[in-house]
């Protein structure tokens, strides 16, 4: 059976790259213009699954998928960690003229030193597998573009340099979401949302319900509940599967303070992060 996923950008896309690593290089993928397309694709059946980024270990929570992931009843099935290594893309035979390279402001900005160095003219584009799709369509002498390898591949670039971000522990977290529930898996995390009155101590006896229980929380993160101002939600990452009985009494004991509660889902945990570049999968993810 084919499995079609959707994913947030144009093909080449890091996105895309997290699909492969996740579902393997035989995956159908579906780009979609907006991360709501994605949410959209699974809910209308043509896509299996969607890959939506959540965190980056540099610039932080992606707040748009969060308030998606709120809004829409598909729960999360997996979720997927990737290096993003950024690549010094060009037409090929055209790497000894480069002056000016294209690409989206946040990797222009993650590779800012490079340029500098190279003395390069960095000009933002729509997204950078959308300026690797757009150089290969339109080939210019002087210009390079930002991209992964996959773009690389996908619109037959060469490689001029690869791996130039400026920080090296550069990590996009993504969230694999679906219809129903995953297949329960020996090593699970748990993603939810709640919200408490507004009393004293109510956050910290909502919270109380996992430490009594030695519940591992892994993230937790406040945003602004958008019905109702200078209110807030709390979404939390924990270690476990909620039908595990500590987490599940938890959870009963967290029904019982919250204003509500929303279990995101219950999935397979990603792979530890390679050694030589950070400790542990938690050392990225606890903010």
């Amino acid at each position: 059976m084919m499995t079609i996923v959707a994913f947030q950008g144009e093909h080449g896309a890091y996105s895309e790259e997290a699909c492969r690593r996740h579902f393997g290089d035989n995956v159908t993928t579906l780009p979609c213009r907006t991360f709501e397309e994605i949410f959209a694709a699974v809910e209308a059946g043509q896509a299996n699954f969607g890959a939506v980024p959540v965190e980056n270990s540099t610039a932080g929570s992606i707040n748009k998928s969060y308030d998606l992931l709120l809004d829409h009843d598909l729960k999360v099935h997996g979720e997927i960690l990737l290096r993003v290594r950024h690549n010094l893309l060009t037409i090929p035979g055209n790497g000894a003229a480069i002056t000016q390279v294209r690409s989206h402001p946040q990797a222009l900005a993650q590779c800012e030193s490079y340029l500098n160095r190279r003395k390069l003219a960095a000009v933002p584009w729509y997204d950078t597998a959308g300026s690797a799709k757009d150089l290969a369509a339109d080939p210019m002498p002087g210009v390079a573009v930002i991209a992964s390898k996959l773009a690389a591949e996908v619109y037959g670039l060469e490689i001029i340099d690869e791996g130039i971000e400026d920080m090296p522990n550069n990590y996009t977290r993504f969230f694999v979401v679906g219809k129903g529930d995953p297949p329960r898996s020996e090593r699970s995390k748990t993603s939810l949302v709640f919200a408490v009155p507004n009393t004293p101590g109510s956050l910290y006896h909502a919270l109380g319900e996992f430490a009594t229980r030695q519940v591992n929380l892994t993230k937790l993160e406040s945003r602004p509940r958008r019905n109702r101002p200078w209110q807030y939600v709390f979404y939390v990452d924990l270690d476990g599967h909620w039908q595990d009985a500590h987490i599940s009494a938890a959870v009963v004991g967290l029904l019982n303070r919250a204003a509500f509660v929303k279990l995101l889902g219950s999935y397979p945990a990603a792979q530890p992060l390679e050694s030589e570049q950070i400790s542990s999968q938690s050392a990225l993810l606890q903010i």
